[in-house]
């Protein structure tokens, strides 16, 4: 009877504080998010203690006026991560968006009103169709994005080859709007965007059918399938949702320039897949946050404002870091993958 009872015994449960990664308390899959917390809130402490005037609310609120095409632009590339694919058209697109805004106000005399909306309309369409071939066809999304990519540039040239220069009053105005805050710290209207964009996308990521079958798709797309999910809409969803954030950023890129030019935001796909990669997100996608993307854009912002308070060191430095970067946080996700088993 003694040895029935103790089969019976229930077996002791773990720790509450062993996660699923060993022994500690901390999820490996919260390692480069936590990582890259960690680097930014080290490199502004740094900076507050080296360079006189860095620690002021103005310095850290100009990492979002200066990088919010840029946070807006990540924002859609993290979905398509997240999806497991990638997108190498959204510099283009912003390049297109800023060449079809300029010659349509400067040469043929358009409204604003009306430029903008179509502008949003063409990236929308544009990443859709991407994503329509890539879905339909089974394409990889590394070739449809690339030919997307020369198709953009390509389009530039056709506008013009030259720089329009913009001398709207409506774009002069907005681009010189400041919001306060507190004190005389303010943010521009591009910046307000930006963080508008970025809590929607939260809201999308983590409270809505399309965040969920997002992630599912990127742990496993044939898993995704068995469930139920509808994976063939949101894959082309999240190449539309891209194309709508790269136009965005070309309209606030376009405010922040105040032209149009073939060779704006050139590389800039580069520098929002390392924002995607350092913020904590998988490139194989199924894992990542949005909000840690914001933490990746800000972490290229604060390496490019301490190089600016330095003085004495090239601009490059800042490439070199993130190169720097980009290996550590490749070698993170490696441990990730390694320990941590996929959602």
């Amino acid at each position: 009877m003694s040895a029935v009872i103790e089969a019976a015994a229930p077996s002791p449960q773990p720790s509450p504080a062993r996660g699923r990664g060993g022994k500690t308390g901390l999820n490996p899959k919260y390692l480069p998010l936590a990582a890259t917390i960690s680097l930014f809130m080290l490199m502004a402490t740094l900076g507050s203690v080296f360079y006189d005037g860095f620690f002021s609310a103005q310095v850290f609120l100009n990492l979002l006026i200066d990088n919010a095409f840029l946070i807006v632009v990540a924002v859609g590339m993290t979905f398509v991560i997240l999806s497991g694919g990638i997108d190498l058209s959204v510099g283009s697109v912003i390049a297109l968006t800023t060449m079809v805004s300029a010659s349509l106000v400067e040469k043929h005399g358009w409204s604003p009103m009306v430029v903008i909306p179509l502008v949003l309309a063409m990236g929308t369409a544009f990443g859709a169709f991407m994503g329509l071939l890539i879905e339909r066809f089974r394409l990889q999304p590394f070739i449809v994005t690339l030919a997307g990519m020369f198709l953009a540039r390509g389009l530039c040239y056709l506008i013009s080859i030259d720089s329009i220069s913009i001398t709207n009053e409506f774009y002069s105005e907005v681009s010189q709007i400041r919001i306060p805050i507190w004190g005389e710290a303010s943010l521009s209207i591009s910046a307000v965007i930006a963080v508008v964009v970025l809590l929607a996308a939260v809201f999308i990521a983590h409270c809505t059918p399309f965040g969920r079958a997002v992630y599912a798709i990127g742990g496993s797309e044939q898993s995704a399938m068995l469930m139920g999910l509808p994976v063939r809409s949101t894959l082309i969803g999240v190449y539309t949702l891209s194309g709508f954030c790269s136009a965005l950023a070309g309209v606030i890129f376009t405010f922040y320039m105040l032209s149009g030019y073939g060779l704006h935001a050139l590389g800039l796909e580069l520098d929002a897949i390392a924002a995607v990669v350092i913020g904590g997100t998988l490139l194989t996608g199924g894992v990542g946050y949005v909000a840690g993307t914001l933490f990746g854009v800000l972490m290229l912002g604060i390496i490019q404002t301490l190089i600016s308070f330095d003085g004495t060191l090239s601009s490059w430095w800042t490439r070199i870091v993130v190169g720097a970067l980009l290996f550590v946080f490749c070698l993170l996700q490696r441990f990730f993958t390694s320990r941590a088993p996929r959602r």
